[in-house]
């Protein structure tokens, strides 16, 4: 992973803080890109607390809602990435505590999510997206299977990036917690997939369908064998 040079972080800094001031002026293009910036580390966050896509969507809209309303209080202190994270993860864990009243909150720290295959600049197959997809729905359940205090941590350091000083002040953790959930949470991780894993390895590497067709054909043209 590349590090931004002080010039750039420097840059991206003052071009924030010129959308932040627009903002606050109400300029619906300076908002627009703000959600933008900030929108899949947003949605992340609620889904890893909430789990559910709807309400996950409807928990950072709620969020932006209330950030913008309040963005001229924003004096700065952590980064507005952060600052619009905390909104996020009190608005989720304030639909969760409605929703399951029981929980002990002292435990609860927040989650993470949906890791998307890259997107290779190779034509479509429908045979390998399939067995991607199905992959990609078992890394999903496994991670919203993670107890909270772990999966939150994930999303943030492994998904979303962040560092783990970053992680530590969004999550209020010593950032030596930080590095031992995020330890356990990948171990965890490891241990439900293993179980699983074995009834995917059979399908690994598809080639039916298109591709195998392809092949069939390419060897008749080859011994001109066409009818």
């Amino acid at each position: 992973m590349s590090v931004p040079t002080p010039q750039v972080q420097n840059a991206a800094i003052a071009d924030e803080a010129e959308l932040i001031g627009r903002a606050v002026q109400k300029d619906e293009r300076a908002v627009r890109a703000l959600i933008q910036r900030y929108n899949r580390r947003l949605y992340r966050l609620a889904r890893s607390v909430v789990r559910d896509d709807g309400e996950a969507e409807d928990v950072v809209q709620e969020a932006y809602v209330r950030a913008f309303t309040n963005l001229a209080s924003f004096r700065g202190e952590a980064g507005l990435g952060t600052w619009l994270s905390r909104i996020v993860l009190n608005e989720a864990l304030g639909r969760l505590r409605r929703r399951r009243p029981v929980v002990d909150w002292g435990v609860v720290e927040r989650a993470a999510e949906i890791i998307p295959f890259p997107n290779a600049n190779v034509p479509i197959d429908p045979e390998r997206t399939m067995a991607q997809r199905q992959i990609q729905s078992m890394l999903e359940r496994a991670i919203d299977d993670l107890p909270d205090a772990f999966r939150t941590v994930l999303v943030a350091r492994v998904i979303e990036d962040m560092t783990i000083e970053e992680t530590a002040a969004l999550l209020d953790l010593r950032p030596e917690t930080v590095k031992t959930r995020l330890h356990r949470a990948r171990a965890l991780l490891r241990e439900a997939l293993d179980k699983q894993i074995g009834s995917v390895l059979t399908e690994a590497f598809p080639f039916d369908g298109r591709r195998c067709e392809r092949v069939a054909d390419a060897v008749i043209a080859r011994l001109n064998l066409s009818a």
